[in-house]
């Protein structure tokens, strides 16, 4: 399990690329990364479901049934089905997050679409989701597909990642910037 799971020419790149190729052949590039955005969700939102994934403790069977029982709830087409299930035949569930991930960047980046990743303290309503994107597109220059992620630790304010540019306006960082300052002063 050790090495690079991100990159094109690793693990979870490869098989993108591979379930890429296919999603293409089939003209269903979109309902797959629907599909994979979905069960991205599910996985972060279910400790089990990560156990499951993870945990060696777990046959290639077990694992192949228990995907498929999440698979046929969570509604997926038959192209994501088939292929997830060839991960949990081929035992590496454990990098269908990256898997995803890495497809969701090449769907992108073959459409010019930049990424951002968006940390709020609350679920965004879908006027500030657009207010947001029309905000980042206009900044950058282009296409912008917003990924976000749910923090309540944050307390408020957002943390906007695009590429290598982050802008941090959470009140978590607000206040840990003046908690050094005090620490400082006295």
């Amino acid at each position: 399990m050790a090495g690079n799971t991100t990159s094109k020419d690793g693990l979870a790149g490869r098989y993108a690329l591979a379930l890429f190729d296919l999603a293409d052949e089939a003209k269903s590039l979109d309902a797959v990364a629907e599909n994979l955005r979905e069960l991205k969700k599910l996985i972060e939102e279910s400790s089990d479901l990560q156990n499951l994934i993870r945990s060696p403790l777990y046959g290639r069977d077990q694992q192949a049934k228990a995907m498929q029982a999440v698979l046929e709830k969570a509604g997926v087409d038959d192209l994501t089905r088939r292929f997830v299930l060839v991960i949990a035949q081929n035992r590496r569930l454990f990098a269908l997050p990256e898997i995803i991930e890495a497809y969701l960047a090449e769907l992108a980046h073959r459409r010019g679409e930049i990424s951002a990743d968006v940390t709020a303290a609350t679920s965004l309503t879908k006027t500030q989701e657009k207010a947001l994107l029309d905000t980042i597109a206009k900044s950058v220059g282009g296409k912008v597909q917003l990924n976000v992620k749910v923090d309540p630790d944050l307390l408020g304010g957002l943390i906007v990642k695009v590429g290598s540019r982050m802008v941090d306006t959470s009140i978590k960082n607000k206040l840990q910037r003046l908690q050094f300052a005090m620490k400082g002063v006295g």
